[in-house]
């Protein structure tokens, strides 16, 4: 993870807080969803109140919610049905910054589009959580 600063903690929360995400560059991501998970998500933003991208698997809903935040609060949710996750399985994600839109690539290949509401130009902020455990972490 060279060049950029990162807080980690231990349990189910992976935080960093100067990565150089700009549009036309890549995050792909490793890990093992956890035996009891229910969710995780990947939140990509200016800052913790501020999220770009809120991606989010919820199990129990089995839906993929994906969402943005301005200031604390949250906007209109996107909702797909298309949940290709589930506890206990191992998973490569990526997440594709372009100008108009996040292009997430799910493990089968299908790919979830989010809109650039803000749009943003650079995302310095990244935070995991929930039932999952990353192995590897990737800009591109």
């Amino acid at each position: 993870m060279g060049g950029f600063q990162g807080h980690f903690r231990l349990r189910n929360q992976m935080e960093i807080h100067h990565m150089e995400l700009k549009m036309g560059r890549t995050l792909r991501l490793k890990g093992k969803i956890d035996d009891d998970a229910t969710w995780f998500s990947i939140n990509l933003g200016s800052g913790p109140g501020n999220l770009a991208l809120h991606f989010n698997p919820r199990f129990e809903e089995n839906v993929i919610v994906c969402n943005s935040q301005n200031g604390g609060s949250w906007e209109k949710e996107h909702r797909d049905d298309h949940m290709c996750f589930r506890p206990g399985m191992e998973i490569k994600l990526t997440v594709t910054f372009e100008e108009d839109e996040f292009q997430v690539k799910l493990p089968d290949g299908h790919q979830v589009k989010f809109p650039n509401r803000g749009r943003y130009s650079h995302l310095p902020y990244c935070c995991v959580k929930g039932g999952i455990r990353l192995t590897s972490f990737k800009l591109e």
